[in-house]
């Protein structure tokens, strides 16, 4: 296999500073260059439906939720691993686009609940549908067995950092 970008980053700084260790360059350039990727190809996908990453993102968070498909917006900045601001800036969007509703909460007269109105749910199944899919083909380069383990390596290491 030729040298791919990180390789010869790494072969730069070998030569440069041999007495530095630059594997640790390799795992994490590669990660970061293919997240990058990755998440050029997913945004791609989300604006074939409309949507913005983050949008997709409160969309499913909400669909994750079950039926009546219900969250408070401080559930979904937990769902969503995003601040209560940028939830709030979501959620106006969806609501102009009709995809979500935000009203006072039943149980709590100081609380709001969003919830996906028809055309949300409808919309998120199939843009869901569809991204599933497209991370299928994204993971096509690895067999079943190299993506359970990548699968079980990255979940190590993540548990190791969250």
């Amino acid at each position: 296999m030729s040298p791919d970008h990180v390789s010869r980053i790494q072969d730069d700084w070998r030569r440069e500073r041999p007495d530095l260790d630059v594997a640790p360059v390799g795992v994490i350039g590669r990660l970061h260059r293919l997240a990058n990727a990755l998440t050029e190809q997913l945004v791609a996908l989300y604006q074939e439906y409309g949507l913005s990453e983050g949008e997709f993102d409160v969309l499913s968070a909400l669909r994750r939720a079950g039926a009546p498909y219900e969250r408070a917006p401080g559930e979904l900045a937990q769902h969503t691993m995003v601040t209560t601001g940028a939830i709030t800036k979501r959620i106006d969007r969806l609501i102009e686009a009709g995809l979500v509703t935000r009203r006072q909460s039943v149980s709590d007269a100081r609380g709001r609940v969003v919830g996906l109105t028809a055309d949300g749910l409808s919309l998120i199944d199939t843009a869901f549908a569809a991204h599933v899919d497209n991370e299928r083909r994204l993971l096509a380069a690895l067999d079943p067995a190299e993506a359970a383990t990548l699968e079980a390596l990255l979940t190590k290491w993540l548990g190791a950092h969250e």
